[in-house]
């Protein structure tokens, strides 16, 4: 395979021009070639696990487990697809109706054509590759640019892809939001964003000068609910691990707790002891734990830290933790209570170790918190009454939910859509649903034989045409379905029979 291309040595509009060359020949692929470079992918990232590892903790300082836990959603996806490519790839017959009998209706999934994923940095291999394997699935050619700020990782993806894929099938292009910039102005014809509002709006605005469909998740204020039934230890050990997994740098972490007043001073409590004791286990401090890593870099460290001055200014309490260090990148895990709305911490997201615990009075209350915010990514339920759990799901809104746990949902079950609403994503990923969004469901409708005069439909329309939809207005036309499957079936016969 060729080399990955460097920055600068070809000029971008030349790259997409070569994706596009070669798009219609990989959209003839077959499953059994497409299922090939699935797994040959995944072999190629498995091979460079060191490389992998090496990179993550440069990035974040992450434990070598943590970044394992992303190769396996890589390695999970890549043979989940190439399984069942083979039956998504084939024509989807469709139920036929009164107004097609006698035709056949299916639905033919074809390439959409090139495929653009601008990959975030939190969690850069399964960010970069997991989405692109739906377009790999659906017969595109690709193009990823991995983000900037996780260089190594960015290296260890072009070094991989250029293994597995010619350049003129899959290219990577690294750079910063320059690069970017530039690869919006061309012509893609889907695009990957993961990251956040901002950057996924300059998407959304740049996709629609070319009219190219998106995938967009875009995290947002994750609200995680502890209702009076709720197992508080429990919930707090999860809620802990949810919240400081990555630093907090995570897209469905909890983001902030509603808790139930009746047990809020118990929750609090029970949240510090959970945090102490997965991430300091020596009781040296939270900044000497292996299973602690690091913010990316001192400008989200920053931003990071000015919410929590901002909140504590405004008379936010720290119940817990507290503690931070810029030239280490390092915030502790970190419980705030006595929280306001005009605290800013309470409407940006916060991407690091830090958790704002609202309590609530009623149900009623709790999801109308809930609705000040923009619909969010995740949601999390945690109770044992039955019926809380079922009148909070049937109240609220979001891209996906858990009950009594977090952040299991994502890269755990290739059978469930992964995606936001409205403000926190558009679009799903995983599984069949990545390689639904990089296809093109063509509705395809083959004429059958005659059962009338075929010229009945066509002008000048005669009385018996005009009677007979005036007909079909003034009664039931949605027959059943064994109804019109037997009548296709017979007339099928019957045109059998008249061939011969």
């Amino acid at each position: 395979m060729n080399a990955p291309l460097a920055l600068g040595s070809t000029p971008l509009s030349a790259i997409f021009a070569r994706l596009s060359q070669t798009a219609p020949a990989i959209a003839q692929t077959t499953a059994a070639e497409r299922s090939d470079k699935l797994r040959r992918l995944a072999a190629a990232v498995m091979q460079a696990r060191p490389a992998i590892l090496e990179a993550g903790r440069k990035e974040l300082r992450l434990l070598d487990t943590d970044i394992d836990a992303q190769l396996l959603m890589v390695k999970t996806e890549a043979e989940f697809i190439a399984r069942n490519l083979s039956s998504w790839m084939q024509h989807q017959d469709v139920q036929g109706t009164l107004m097609t009998l006698g035709k056949k209706c299916y639905v033919q999934y074809e390439a959409k054509g090139v495929v653009l994923n601008l990959a975030t940095w939190n969690a850069p291999i399964a960010i970069g590759l997991v989405p692109l394997m739906g377009a790999i699935a659906a017969g595109n050619t690709m193009l990823l640019k991995p983000s900037e700020l996780a260089p190594h990782s960015a290296q260890v993806l072009a070094d991989i892809i250029s293994k597995v894929f010619d350049i003129s099938e899959f290219a990577v292009v690294q750079g910063g939001p320059e690069v970017a910039s530039e690869l919006l102005t061309l012509p893609f014809n889907h695009i990957f964003f993961i990251g956040g509002h901002a950057v996924g709006r300059l998407v959304m605005k740049a996709a629609a000068e070319h009219f190219a469909s998106v995938t967009l998740e875009m995290g947002g204020k994750n609200p995680v609910i502890v209702d009076a039934s709720a197992d508080l230890a429990d919930a707090a050990r999860k809620i802990a691990w949810g919240r400081v997994a990555n630093c907090g740098q995570v897209c469905l972490a909890p983001d902030y707790a509603l808790v139930h007043q009746s047990v809020e001073t118990a929750f609090v409590e029970a949240l510090g002891i959970a945090m102490r004791t997965m991430y300091d286990a020596s009781g040296r401090g939270y900044r000497h734990s292996a299973e602690l890593p690091r913010i990316v870099n001192q400008r989200h460290f920053d931003r990071i830290k000015s919410l929590l001055d901002d909140a504590i200014a405004k008379g936010a309490i720290v119940a817990s933790g507290g503690e931070t260090d810029r030239d280490d990148l390092f915030i502790a895990p970190t419980i705030l209570t006595k929280l306001s709305r005009d605290m800013r911490i309470m409407s940006e997201e916060i991407f690091g170790p830090i958790i704002c615990i609202l309590p609530f009075a009623d149900r009623e209350s709790a999801v109308a918190e809930i609705r000040t915010r923009p619909k969010p990514l995740g949601l999390y339920i945690f109770a044992r009454d039955r019926a809380a759990i079922d009148w909070f799901l049937a109240h609220t809104t979001s891209g996906s939910t858990v009950v009594n746990h977090n952040l299991i949902q994502s890269g755990t079950n290739a059978h469930l859509p992964f995606g936001g609403v409205n403000s926190s994503g558009i679009g799903r990923i995983g599984g069949r649903y990545s390689f639904l969004e990089c296809s093109n469901a063509r509705a395809v409708v083959e004429e059958g034989p005659p059962i009338t005069d075929p010229n009945l439909m066509f002008p000048p329309y005669s009385d018996k045409y005009k009677k007979m939809i005036g007909q079909m207005l003034e009664k039931p036309v949605n027959l059943p379905n064994a109804a019109i499957n037997a009548i296709n079936r017979v007339i099928k016969i019957t045109s059998a029979f008249r061939r011969h």
